[in-house]
């Protein structure tokens, strides 16, 4: 297997760094992708890849430069970055030790919709679409057949078009999570048209469209693990397919726990996925052969030279007098992320997801957190060194693989869904599936739980232990009620600077649980709503 295969396709002059995008109408500004460069076969297969590097890279050329998105530097807005930004750095997970624009109000929770990050990610959603828009519009079935493509390559293209179907709807989910109700842009929209407004039924029909996009595209793509590597298979369809009705009740108001079961069922029933026997070889630069992985955004020290994603993960969890760069497989720490005392609390001593770093940190931040790398633990979770302790091919950038969806997320999955009421499962199985990460783990039976001891409760804080800084938390304790105000004051819906006021933390204000549509999104597209609150 090749193991990074698809992104290094994406960077073979793909289409002329035809696809960039306004700042506003988030559409591409250049359009050159039709019949002159569609008359080779294999340009759909880079056009193709050049819809999944999206979500790897930020700008048209090496290290994310002509970035994609206007008025912000492409390694700055790459797609993982930002989402990690407004997935993490809202929560008890992350502060970041930086002072750049408006990024401490991510974790003050007092942000505007005038912030530059936020926008940064409307945007790169919206960058998503119109790349998967382009490529459907231009292989419809009439297309193919005036340029005389054969009835072989059809059938690749059929499920080339399944693929980039489900990677829009990931970013339309992305969206719906992060936005509430967004517009949803036709794909038979040609470049240039007028932006839509939020559709008249709202988050139902955003969630619906998502719904709908999947189900359609889940027979034309590859069965679990048959697919190249880093490529969208039917598995991949199931995961966002169970997280969407996971979520729905947040999202729509409506119970979907067994709709949710139904998909992590087939995910666990393929066989296709076994959990990594070692949890931190997950998150290293060889982490394509982890057996656990559903789905990668792929990364490539030699031929995905961006400044966000993995890059990011591992730059700025190091830093300080202590740390040694090397010893993660960089050449040098950017001295940013480190976590709170609540999720280092929710560590047992002998549980080894607690990867910290503590020499010559402190465990609390009693200052703001952009005052110094050393108030909060580090947290090096993502590394640019193999599983044999070999640097990645890269120092500045990484190898490392980001794990979108894993089989560990679908075994806590489960197990919510069925505590929360879904049928379609057991606590029985529930309790072995969580017992099973518990032994990954502690190396040992001693973490496992009993049958009592598996509640909601334990669940938002093993998803705290097994899932940090991969980009669920905000949606979790929006979930859990506790991001923002939460009515019965559980202590963890408060940490370090939570509100911005003091290193005590406070409460928010529940519209928070959304970020706002941006300014300029709005001043560019005037039927756009606000979101309530702001």
């Amino acid at each position: 297997m090749e193991n990074k295969k698809i992104l290094r396709i994406a960077f073979i002059a793909l289409l002329g760094g035809v696809f960039g995008c306004t700042d506003l109408d988030v559409t591409p500004k250049n359009a050159a992708v039709g019949d002159v460069v569609f008359t080779d076969p294999a340009a759909y297969k880079q056009s193709l890849a050049k819809v999944y590097a999206g979500l790897a890279i930020g700008g048209q050329s090496s290290g994310d430069g002509n970035s994609d998105i206007s008025g912000i530097d492409g390694g700055f807005s790459q797609y993982i970055r930002m989402y990690f930004n407004l997935q993490e750095l809202p929560t008890d997970e992350a502060v970041i030790g930086w002072n750049d624009g408006t990024i401490q109000t991510l974790h003050f929770q007092n942000w505007t919709s005038q912030s530059e990050f936020i926008n940064a990610m409307f945007n790169r959603v919206y960058f998503q679409v119109s790349m998967a828009n382009e490529f459907l519009r231009q292989t419809t079935d009439d297309l193919l057949t005036a340029r005389g493509v054969t009835d072989a390559m059809k059938a690749d293209i059929k499920q080339y078009r399944a693929e980039v179907r489900f990677l829009r709807a990931l970013s339309y989910w992305h969206g719906l999570d992060m936005f509430g109700s967004i517009p949803l842009v036709p794909e038979t929209n040609p470049i240039g048209t007028d932006a839509p407004g939020q559709p008249e039924g709202g988050k139902q029909d955003v969630f619906n469209y998502i719904e709908s996009e999947l189900l359609a595209v889940e027979p034309d793509l590859g069965g679990a693990k048959k697919m190249e590597y880093a490529r969208v298979d039917q598995a991949a369809a199931w995961m966002l397919l169970a997280k969407l009705y996971l979520n729905a009740e947040t999202y729509i108001g409506t119970k979907k726990y067994t709709e949710s079961l139904t998909y992590l069922n087939k995910i666990i029933a393929s066989n296709a996925y076994t959990l990594d026997p070692v949890y931190g070889n997950l998150f290293l630069a060889d982490n394509h052969k982890s057996p656990e992985i559903i789905f990668p955004v792929a990364f490539d020290g030699t031929y995905t030279k961006t400044y966000g994603g993995t890059t990011f993960l591992a730059h700025a969890a190091v830093g300080g007098d202590k740390m040694k760069p090397s010893d993660y497989g960089i050449d040098g720490g950017w001295a940013g992320l480190r976590i709170t005392s609540n999720v280092v609390n929710l560590f047992g001593p002998a549980d080894g997801r607690g990867n910290f770093f503590t020499d010559g940190q402190s465990k609390d931040i009693p200052a703001t957190p952009n005052t110094s790398f050393n108030q909060g633990y580090a947290h090096p979770k993502f590394q640019n060194v193999t599983s044999q302790g070999s640097p990645g091919s890269n120092s500045t950038f990484a190898d490392t693989d980001f794990p979108m969806f894993r089989l560990g997320d679908v075994y806590l999955m489960y197990a919510e869904a069925v505590l929360r009421g879904g049928s379609g499962g057991d606590a029985g199985t529930a309790l072995d599936y969580v017992n099973q990460l518990r032994v990954r783990a502690y190396g040992n039976t001693n973490g496992n739980l009993q049958a009592a001891d598996l509640t909601l409760s334990f669940i938002i804080d093993e998803r705290g232990r097994e899932l940090s800084w991969e980009c669920h938390r905000r949606t979790d304790l929006v979930r859990f009620g506790l991001l923002t105000v939460n009515d019965s004051n559980d202590p963890r819906a408060i940490w370090a600077w939570k509100g911005g006021e003091s290193a005590a933390g406070k409460q928010t204000q529940a519209f928070r649980n959304v970020f706002p549509i941006p300014a300029a999104a709005l001043t560019a597209n005037t039927k756009l709503k606000q979101n309530d609150g702001y």
